[in-house]
């Protein structure tokens, strides 16, 4: 038998999982009338809820052919070819998982070793180096370790800013890579030569521990500010609408 986590009730305070959320709604911040691609619980939890607060002109899927609303409640269709035109033509953003990620934002979902003879399988490429060239595209790693983040990755599945512009103007068009977002951290590019940086910590973690799990030297401002705390009406809307079995807790444990 488990017990609620701490500060999951209507009125306490928000936990990591929670956090985390929050951190993952901001990546569709003033996005307007955009398909959201949302893989994953706490993505997914967060497109809703910005869906539901500051990004009403958000557009979401069921994964298949219709648009939905944050409750999921049918309220359009979106076929096939229209899904494709839009991926086309960057008016979509995808928040992707990854197996691992680079200095650069080269991202991982292939195999593990010399792709010629890996020492794991792991998905395969998939839609990954279109999602990357042609959308914005953020990802989100629940458990931020060495593992993940690596001086190189072992194959590119997700295009990274090194290699979108070794490709020329027809690779950069699209390609922006507007966050990470891990279980201590939201990261982004925003640096001179787009290396890593440090964007915020979540309340409770420290530099050092992020540069600890991170398999490469990070770019560190001066100041590093902490994740942006929850609003009460964000909090309830978590806890009692979107999320009320507490799912979130179990991708990041309180």
């Amino acid at each position: 038998m488990t017990g609620t986590p701490a500060g999951s009730g209507p009125g306490g305070a928000a936990t990591r999982a929670e956090y985390c959320v929050i951190a993952c709604a901001e990546a569709w911040r003033g996005s307007g009338e955009l398909l959201a691609s949302p893989m994953g619980l706490i993505p997914g939890i967060g497109a809703r809820l910005a869906r539901r607060t500051f990004a009403p002109e958000l557009l979401l899927t069921d994964g298949e052919a219709m648009l939905v609303d944050a409750d999921g409640e049918r309220e359009g269709w979106l076929p096939y070819r229209q899904h494709l035109e839009l991926v086309a033509s960057g008016r979509r953003h995808v928040m992707m998982g990854a197996s691992q990620l680079d200095r650069y934002g080269n991202q991982n979902i292939s195999c593990i070793g010399d792709w010629r003879r890996p020492r794991r399988q792991l998905l395969g490429v998939r839609g990954a180096p279109v999602n990357t060239l042609n959308n914005p595209t953020s990802y989100w790693v629940p458990r931020h370790s060495r593992r993940v983040f690596v001086p190189r990755v072992d194959m590119v599945s997700g295009v990274g800013y090194d290699n979108a512009a070794a490709a020329g103007p027809s690779a950069t068009r699209f390609h922006h890579l507007p966050r990470v977002v891990t279980d201590l951290a939201v990261l982004d590019f925003a640096t001179p030569d787009h290396a890593m940086r440090l964007a915020s910590l979540h309340p409770g973690v420290t530099v050092e521990e992020v540069c600890e799990a991170t398999g490469f030297a990070l770019v560190l401002p001066d100041d590093v500010p902490f994740t942006r705390e929850p609003t009460q009406r964000e909090l309830a809307l978590i806890r009692t609408e979107l999320d009320p079995r507490g799912h979130r807790h179990r991708e990041v444990p309180a």
